[in-house]
């Protein structure tokens, strides 16, 4: 069932144009995505700073109250859109809210960077931030950043102390039961989309790219996988989350009822996601 709020998302985004759409204008996109998050209200955060994490830009918020551990968030967006001004007002929420600096990582994008770019920036950042930030590291990704960030922790076991994982973005066969029943605002033509424009097919084998592919999962720290009901990555998600639990790693795997895809940046639109920011910021703090 999808709840009111979800319904009336649906209604609002259903005059946009389609990524598929001939022509699609990424540029435009990328701009217009800039422009809505910056009239967007955000919290003060003690400290904000630009930093280049060995050639990465990124941007470190370091809120009053910081312990000694940090958090790694990789942003959404299909690989191809978003960056750290578009996750500028989640990324200070999640450093409120867990008391932990939160490194936001500004990993290439294709189609002018195709894959293996972003996994590369988020490993090149993830190292900078072990080597000089101290204290237990913790990842965070929403979407295709929950992709990167588990592959970083599986091609780097022991890097992180915890993982959260937003409706990672994992398959590109979209081959889960999910992309026909639950598709609501997520097109199936979207999602593939977005994969031909990270990743050529040859790719699409490579664990690296598709980490439901590796053989590693027993590797990874503790993780919490995060899914919406409404989502066609719902199903892929809660695969990862009990494959990583027969695998022997401590895993919790909570499904938001009647929530759609993206909800976890819009607080204002989805009161679930004050609710999931809580719920993530309390795992990696019992975590970090």
């Amino acid at each position: 069932m999808l709840f009111p709020e979800s319904r009336l998302a649906l209604e609002l985004i259903a005059g946009e144009t389609p990524v598929w759409t001939d022509g699609y204008d990424i540029d435009a996109a990328r701009a217009l995505a800039r422009a809505q998050a910056a009239a967007e209200p955000r919290e003060d955060v003690a400290e904000v700073a630009d930093v280049d994490a060995d050639g990465v830009p990124a941007r470190l918020y370091t809120p009053s109250d910081a312990g000694a551990a940090s958090i790694v968030h990789v942003h959404g967006g299909g690989f191809v859109f978003n960056d750290v001004e578009v996750h500028d007002a989640a990324a200070r929420r999640l450093a409120n809210r867990s008391g932990m600096r939160v490194l936001s990582v500004d990993y290439r994008r294709p189609p002018e960077h195709r894959f293996p770019a972003a996994p590369a920036d988020v490993a090149a950042a993830g190292g900078w931030a072990q080597r000089t930030l101290g204290g237990p590291l913790l990842a965070h990704g929403d979407s295709a950043g929950g992709n990167l960030a588990l592959v970083d922790a599986l091609r780097h076991p022991g890097r992180y102390a915890a993982m959260a994982l937003i409706y990672p973005f994992l398959d590109p066969t979209a081959g889960f039961e999910s992309y026909r029943t639950h598709a609501d605002g997520f097109d199936p033509r979207e999602g593939a989309w977005y994969w031909e424009q990270y990743a050529t097919a040859a790719d699409h084998a490579d664990p690296d790219l598709a980490p439901l592919l590796s053989d590693r999962l027993g590797t990874l720290p503790p993780t919490i996988v995060v899914t919406a009901e409404h989502d066609p990555l719902r199903d892929e998600g809660e695969e990862l989350a009990r494959r990583v639990a027969e695998a022997g790693v401590e895993v919790v795997s909570s499904r938001y009822q009647g929530q759609l895809h993206g909800f976890w940046r819009h607080p204002r639109v989805f009161p679930a996601a004050e609710t999931l920011m809580g719920q993530v910021a309390a795992f990696l703090r019992q975590h970090g």
